[in-house]
């Protein structure tokens, strides 16, 4: 059960599976579980260095990682507009220093993020939205993109583009390898993200629902009930859109958001951080705060180990390219 792919190739894992940056989720402990599991476990920086360590944080964690596995693992530097500026020069300072080998970028004007991460050796994968970002990210000296559809969990950008079209055109426009992102949690779609020229998937919520994911168990019992039609958008009118669960607090962050448009300082007090971090590491309240999750949690009907859904979706891509793909030609 293995698939070769250039991702495998380029940075040393078993299987063609990324885990992407998480809010409250994407610790040390997550990330360790995915790479031993095979895939690609993601530290999301953002979520670590948070005061009052800061980038201290970070450097323990990335210490923590490398202390519970031997297999390759990545930070991730998100660069979207927060009320207050993360440190992002000490992150990357941290990154540095600690010899992070790879790095996954997203958001807004990554160049000077890219420039210093290459300078420094290391290898970015860079996620974004749209082709015309990947192929901005690709001159910039990006070495994988992340095409991240419309589908996914968090930040889908303004475009409404969903996979089905926009990794057919990924392949025809970008120069440099991609994996799918966005709405990502079976074989069946691994299959299919390598059929239409994808190395391989990233996937962020379904990882949420494993039983190492660092979240209380009534969120993941949460997803595990949840329907494909269970998310819904917030922020569409601060030019930020997010996919979230769709649970009482977001239906009052839109009705508010309806009524006073472009206002932030209207719903701030229902989407701070803080409220998303309670929820998910303190009271497993899945109703009490704006959390990020995909379409995918529609798909989502168990909580496995991170090797067992890694070993699963392998093989039901490899079956699928062995048998139903090979019986029709």
């Amino acid at each position: 059960m293995v698939l070769k792919t250039k991702l495998t190739e380029a940075i040393g894992i078993k299987h063609p599976v990324i885990q992407g940056g998480m809010h409250f989720v994407g610790y040390a402990d997550m990330a360790a579980a995915v790479s031993n599991a095979g895939g690609l476990g993601i530290i999301t920086a953002l979520t670590v260095a948070q005061p009052p360590r800061g980038k201290e944080a970070l450097r323990d964690e990335i210490r923590k990682c490398r202390q519970l596995t031997d297999k390759p693992f990545g930070v991730n530097i998100t660069l979207l507009p927060v009320g207050v500026k993360p440190d992002y020069d000490g992150i990357l300072d941290v990154m540095i220093e600690e010899k992070v080998l790879i790095v996954e970028t997203a958001g807004r004007n990554p160049e000077a993020v890219i420039k210093k991460c290459k300078e420094n050796g290391m290898f970015v994968i860079h996620k974004c939205v749209a082709v015309r970002h990947a192929l901005t990210a690709q001159k910039m000296g990006a070495d994988f993109i992340s095409m991240d559809g419309f589908d996914c969990g968090g930040h889908p950008g303004e475009e409404d583009v969903g996979n089905w079209v926009l990794l057919a055109q990924a392949a025809q426009e970008l120069g440099i390898p991609f994996v799918a992102s966005g709405g990502c949690a079976t074989g069946s779609q691994l299959a299919a993200a390598l059929a239409m020229g994808a190395e391989g998937v990233n996937m962020g919520t379904r990882f949420m629902a494993t039983k190492e994911a660092p979240i209380k168990e009534e969120i993941k019992q949460a997803m595990v009930k949840a329907k494909v039609t269970d998310t819904t958008h917030i922020f569409r009118t601060l030019g930020n859109t997010e996919r979230v669960y769709k649970n009482k607090t977001a239906a009052q962050v839109r009705d508010i958001e309806a009524k006073n448009p472009g206002d932030f300082s209207a719903i701030a007090h229902l989407v701070k951080g803080d409220n998303y971090r309670v929820s998910f590491q303190e009271t497993g309240d899945p109703d009490s705060s704006v959390w990020s999750c995909g379409q995918s949690i529609g798909l989502i009907k168990d909580i496995p180990t991170c090797k067992d859904l890694l070993e699963s979706i392998v093989a039901e891509a490899e079956g699928i390219i062995r048998t139903r793909l090979q019986s029709k030609l």
